[in-house]
């Protein structure tokens, strides 16, 4: 992922959104010789009421300045939900680019504190899906969210990973979105041009869901994941901004069978540090 200039940006995620809207969402009769997939670049134009040959240079990166009125005539014909068009609007050169000092992601004090104090699994996480911090239970629920490891490399390259998944596409899916709007227009950095490099180049389904300029929010949300000993979790997530890092959470409905089994999962977890520190003094 190399540094693109905000024109070629834009166009680049015109093409895409384009590619996906189908004639019938658009309300364009069937029919006819279609030779790409999704809308022309004419009928883009058309519908939202500016010249073709205007479109033609916002895609390929002429206009860089384009007003507030065009590029939310664009998301209404893209289909854009409210994310999607927050980030339109800020791939436009109007919108200033501010300097950025980047510093190191570290872990505040108080977090390694609460980590201690949570009975739930728990991580701290960079804008870059590098896991910084953890505690014990999020360990025994995955040895991947344990520090060193980065989560979206886990996800598309570890077999185990991806058996862990409950719906392994649908998360695939939303986690690459996610990972766009992580990056925004901070394009050039080098954490993020050397973890989409190296996904880009291992994994062809990472390479498609890239293509697609998918983004969503930041948010928590519901998975399903299976444990190798306990079996199946459904856990609720959170998602939870410190400073500049993230604290996850992970979490069951109480009294469920997916309590009960993060309960299990917990004493399972504390019976091998008894019986390693026993080891250890004997």
């Amino acid at each position: 992922m190399e540094h693109e200039e905000p024109g070629s940006r834009l166009g680049s995620y015109l093409r895409a959104r384009r590619e996906l809207v189908s004639p019938a969402q658009a309300g364009i009769p069937p029919g006819g010789n279609r030779r790409v997939p999704g809308l022309r670049r004419e009928e883009v134009a058309l519908l939202a009421g500016i010249s073709p040959d205007y479109y033609l240079r916002l895609e390929r990166g002429r206009d860089t300045n384009p007003s507030p009125q065009v590029l939310e005539a664009l998301a209404r014909v893209l289909r854009l939900d409210d994310t999607e068009r927050t980030y339109l609007l800020g791939l436009s050169a109007a919108r200033p680019r501010a300097a950025r000092r980047r510093r190191p992601e570290r872990v505040p004090d108080r977090l390694h504190e609460l980590l201690a104090q949570l009975q739930v699994p728990a991580f701290v996480e960079s804008r870059a899906f590098d896991v910084l911090a953890c505690n014990p239970l999020a360990v025994a629920l995955s040895p991947r969210l344990s520090p060193g490891h980065n989560r979206l490399r886990s996800f598309f390259l570890d077999p185990e990973e991806q058996e862990f998944q409950g719906d392994w596409e649908k998360a695939a899916a939303g986690f690459v979105a996610a990972l766009r709007t992580s990056v925004g227009d901070d394009t050039d950095d080098p954490r993020f041009v050397e973890l989409v490099g190296e996904l880009a180049l291992s994994s062809a389904r990472f390479r498609s869901l890239w293509a697609r300029h998918d983004v969503r929010a930041l948010d928590g949300g519901t998975t399903t994941v299976r444990h190798p000993v306990v079996g199946e979790l459904r856990l609720h997530r959170d998602k939870l901004p410190v400073d500049d890092v993230l604290l996850v959470v992970y979490y069951p409905d109480r009294g469920s069978e997916s309590d009960e089994r993060l309960r299990l999962l917990a004493g399972l977890h504390a019976d091998a540090g008894r019986h390693g520190a026993a080891a250890v003094r004997d």
